[in-house]
């Protein structure tokens, strides 16, 4: 009875000192949470279920982490501050597009948010799935004769990591500067052996991290999500593949894998050239080697990059989705692996269907992540009673971050329609103004429709009990997934 008794205030004094750590939790994220949904949130799963909540708020809640968004504003002032030298933007004047049509008008938005202009006659090729991709870059690299400078989220050590790894390992023998920058959280799994090889041939390398205590260094928030290739300043790959065989439709459960990324070649490129060295500069505090193009097609397609980040002084990932929702006319077309709105994108997406708008949002019938896709799936049901129409994806996992606006904007990049791109990723758009680019996203985005099963109404009511209860818990943790 005395080991029962004992083992009994043991346990007591650990779960009440667990509930006043959580509501202490809590009392702070109500104070420096960004948004209102994710400080309610948190705050009322750390007071309700502190045992399941604290020690992930204490890993992904702390948005000011280390003071963080100061440190890479500062840091970003700093670089801009040593390229003052250089002809960074001389080329501007001649490439902007100049254009009195009320599309163009409204662009000026992103412009005030990123400093981004937009730009004229740029080449673009879209790149559909893993194989087009790789294909594409790889004999891109093949072709480097001066710099190579690249970014992704995940890099994985297999048979497609290791041919990039090889594939830079040349560029690097050929004398051509080479910069990868990989994000220390998603690359994990990549092991120090892979990233030394790299060093050892003389491509420059460094890892993405929030700060660099050791602590620190893991914090899931303000993760690099960008996947960006830069090729003799000349060439750019952006998209949502990672590096990893999963990303050519090789592993199953997620098998066959659906993607897109694009490949540029104009004005545009140079601005992407500017984000990458923001990321570059923060990680290793020096400046990668920069190409300027000075000559530019004489006719294209108008580009401007929409780069976003937790650092920014305005929410501007989120805004683009809400001016992109805002500004349809006639459709709005969004495919993207999660689908947890906040409440403004909500609304944005209301009052477009409200306006007769075509709204369709394609989105994965497998899951990758648990919490994320039961999230998901409760909002796309009651999207449904909105007049939304949701697709599942059935032939494999939909991966791809497209948006698609009436006859003649697209935008393709690395955001996804959920809180950890709004507002605590690094992402990058490319957005796009031509209507025979947009009939070829559209194209893309058809049979990827065709490839689907349409939810109704009817589906809301095949979830069992425990599932629907399930889904209920995910949509309140949605403001912080």
């Amino acid at each position: 009875m005395f080991i029962e008794a004992e083992h009994f205030i043991w346990l007591s004094t650990f779960f009440i000192t667990l509930e006043v750590l959580g509501m202490i939790a809590a009392i702070h994220a109500l104070f420096t949470v960004r948004t209102s949904q994710g400080a309610v949130a948190w705050a009322v799963s750390l007071v309700f279920m502190p045992v399941l909540t604290l020690i992930p708020y204490l890993i992904f809640g702390r948005n000011k982490f280390s003071a963080y968004i100061k440190a890479r504003r500062q840091v970003d002032m700093e670089m801009h501050s040593v390229t003052q030298s250089t002809n960074w933007r001389s080329w501007i004047k001649e490439v902007v597009k100049d254009n009195p049509d009320q599309r163009y008008a409204s662009i000026q938005a992103f412009y005030q948010l990123t400093g981004m202009p937009l730009l004229a006659n740029n080449k673009i090729n879209l790149l559909i799935n893993g194989h087009e991709t790789f294909s594409a870059l790889f004999a891109a690299l093949r072709k480097a004769e001066k710099v190579v400078l690249m970014e992704f989220f995940i890099v994985n050590d297999d048979r497609l990591g290791r041919e990039l790894q090889h594939e830079l390992i040349q560029c690097a023998k050929r004398g051509v500067s080479v910069y990868f920058l990989y994000d220390r959280v998603g690359s994990i799994r990549l092991p120090k052996r892979y990233v030394n090889e790299l060093k050892n041939a003389g491509v420059n390398v460094a890892s993405f991290s929030t700060r660099a205590s050791f602590i620190n260094r893991f914090q899931w928030n303000f993760r690099c999500h960008r996947k960006i290739t830069i090729i003799d300043g000349a060439v750019a790959f952006v998209g949502g593949l990672n590096v990893g065989v999963e990303y050519l439709g090789e592993k199953p459960p997620l098998s066959p894998w659906r993607d897109t990324h694009i490949e540029l070649q104009g004005a545009i490129v140079t601005c992407l050239q500017e984000t990458f060295a923001e990321d570059w500069y923060w990680a290793n505090r020096t400046l990668p080697e920069l190409l300027f193009q000075t000559h530019f097609p004489d006719e294209g397609v108008a580009c401007i990059s929409i780069p976003s980040g937790p650092a920014d002084d305005q929410e501007t990932c989120a805004l683009f989705f809400i001016e992109a929702l805002n500004s349809a006319t006639k459709r709005i077309w969004i495919t993207s692996p999660y689908f947890v709105p906040d409440e403004a994108v909500w609304s944005a997406l209301r009052l477009a269907v409200l306006r007769g708008v075509d709204v369709r949002i394609l989105l994965p019938s497998r899951k990758d992540h648990l919490f994320v896709y039961l999230a998901s799936v409760l909002y796309s049901v009651e999207a449904v009673r909105m007049g939304i129409k949701i697709f599942n994806y059935t032939e494999g996992f939909v991966h791809q971050k497209v948006v698609l606006v009436d006859d003649d904007v697209a935008a393709i990049g690395s955001a996804n329609l959920d809180n950890r791109s709004f507002r605590l990723n690094f992402e990058v758009m490319v957005l796009t103004i031509s209507e025979s680019f947009n009939k070829e996203v559209e194209d893309m985005l058809i049979k990827d429709f065709a490839a689907s099963t349409e939810k109704t109404l009817e589906d809301a009511h095949k979830y069992p009990y425990y599932y629907r209860f399930g889904l209920g818990i995910a949509r309140l943790l949605g403001p912080i997934l």
